[in-house]
């Protein structure tokens, strides 16, 4: 009987399940809409940062008669600028109950609000002279970033057929890179970073949302969650239909329910209940070492630092956004990149590679920042050293974790594990925006050495734990853990997979 099975398993999907219209574009469209914005936001307030001081300082005096001392200025702006990681915080806090609520598609339309309210605030806040709005905005964008940062990876990997899963799980990171690079380029002192556009700069944002709210209606729910959490089997057939582009859908939806039977013994997964399952313990491990190691290995101390470098090397003051444009350009590029080799290379030999990549960069540019006044070449080494961090954290770090999440989870437990994840990437995030300027000041060029460990240790983590996941169903992938787990079934208290075919080897 398990012979059999598996046979007509390697029958059905042994066949590579092609990029349809319809898949394509509600990849795009979601990216486009929901994961660019993020990318926008992070950057957009960069340039424009004394621009917007000046505004505050100004808007206060109006006010009150007098400017604000520097201490009150700096704090003020150091509001402005971690309202957002905050916001993306309480965004992963709201991923699992609208999720489960308004479906994944209904949450990424539902998350528009986050988008293009704040746009508006910031676009008036100028003529409104009113700080205070653009405070609560970056806090509702945060919002937005965190809802969009878990969502758009769920809804697309719940969408690909196994074959494409890892390439259009990449491409939020695509989007989220072009929204920096945009930014970057917005925010040229010649183009929008000045006292008349940056109100313009930063209410863009809304532009995407906009497109989003009119243009994804057209396309589908994620078929799992319309057939095991909604019991629709009729209307996620419908959909698999419009994805897959040819009418025989049902071994695939026959898939889908032995994912629903394996977990029906678990029933809802709360956070809580996701840390207390031991069928669950090293995928939870993995994606908080994973999203801590991406946000705690340095991409944005790299980031912080790179002016300062690009200024040591002997590029001009003025020329330095140019520079910082050019590198946003080099992690589009690479990100490009891994899109077409995730299904080719694989996500551990990424990840791999990519953490090695910025350990290395790490350690030499310690080196090179020690010795920069050694010698006229040696800060053209550290240019090199940020290209080459920019350039690993593109290929690994930063697209493949999200990507796992959606795929060594279940339907039951994704939302939950979406949360966590969430939560840590932007704890994380918060955490390095905040103690990072101190560490600078205590260590200098020295505080690199922090993040090289960082990078170490997650390369060995992922050497020693994460499984090669590319080419294998959700119920594949869970068998792996199941081993690793040490736990009978998908539950331990249930075990309806005993007769399903067995998943490949890991690799």
């Amino acid at each position: 009987m398990a012979e059999s099975g598996t046979g007509l398993w390697s029958k059905k999907f042994s066949s590579d399940q092609r990029l349809t219209p319809v898949l394509a574009l509600a990849t795009l469209i979601a990216a486009f809409g929901s994961s660019f914005q993020y990318g926008y936001n992070v950057a957009a307030i960069n340039s424009p940062a004394e621009l917007m001081k000046a505004f505050y300082n100004e808007t206060y005096y109006d006010r009150i008669g007098e400017y604000m001392s520097e201490f009150s200025l700096t704090l003020l702006w150091s509001v402005s600028v971690s309202m957002f990681p905050f916001g993306g915080f309480l965004g992963s806090l709201m991923v699992g109950p609208l999720v489960n609520k308004l479906g994944r598609k209904g949450t990424l339309l539902f998350n528009n609000i986050f988008s293009i309210v704040p746009a508006i605030l910031m676009g008036c806040s100028k003529v409104a002279e009113s700080f205070e709005m653009i405070i609560v905005a970056r806090l509702l964008v945060g919002i937005c970033a965190g809802l969009s940062s878990n969502v758009v990876p769920m809804y697309l990997g719940e969408l690909a057929p196994k074959n494409l899963r890892g390439a259009l799980g990449v491409v939020p990171q695509l989007f989220i890179t072009i929204g920096i690079l945009v930014a970057q380029i917005f925010g040229l002192r010649s183009i929008l970073a000045n006292k008349q556009g940056w109100p313009v700069l930063l209410g863009v944002t809304g532009i995407p949302a906009a497109l989003q709210l009119l243009l994804l209606p057209f396309f589908p729910e994620s078929p799992r969650y319309l057939l095991i959490q909604r019991k629709d089997e009729e209307t996620a057939k419908n959909a698999l239909r419009r994805l897959r582009g040819w009418d025989d859908v049902d071994t695939e939806i026959e898939e889908i329910r032995e994912e629903d039977k394996a977990e029906k013994a678990a029933g809802f997964v709360s956070v809580r209940k996701l840390f207390s399952m031991r069928s669950l313990r090293w995928q939870v491990v993995s994606i908080i070492v994973l999203m801590g190691g991406q946000q705690l290995s340095g991409v944005n101390a790299i980031y912080y630092y790179a002016d300062q470098i690009y200024l040591s090397a002997g590029v001009k003051e003025q020329d330095v956004q140019y520079v910082t444009a050019g590198t946003g350009a080099v992690n589009v590029l690479m990100t490009v990149c891994a899109v077409f080799v995730v299904e080719l290379l694989g996500r551990r030999f990424l990840l791999l590679l990519g953490f090695s990549i910025c350990f290395a960069a790490c350690c030499v540019l310690t080196a090179a920042l020690a010795l920069q006044d050694a010698a006229s070449w040696v800060p053209y080494i550290s240019i090199t050293c940020v290209i080459s961090y920019v350039v690993g954290h593109a290929l690994g770090p930063s697209p493949i974790p999200a990507l796992l999440i959606t795929e060594i989870f279940l339907q039951s437990s994704r939302p939950a594990a979406f949360m966590v994840g969430g939560s840590v990437h932007w704890l994380s995030n918060f955490t390095v925006g905040l103690i990072f300027p101190f560490i600078q000041v205590g260590l200098g060029a020295y505080s690199f050495i922090i993040f090289a460990v960082i990078c170490l240790l997650t390369t060995i983590y992922i050497f020693l734990v994460v499984p090669e996941t590319k080419s294998k169903t959700f119920i594949e992938i869970n068998r792996i853990f199941t081993k690793m787990n040490k736990v009978s079934g998908v539950h331990p208290e249930k075990m309806e997979l005993k007769d399903f075919p067995p998943s490949a080897s890991r690799q």
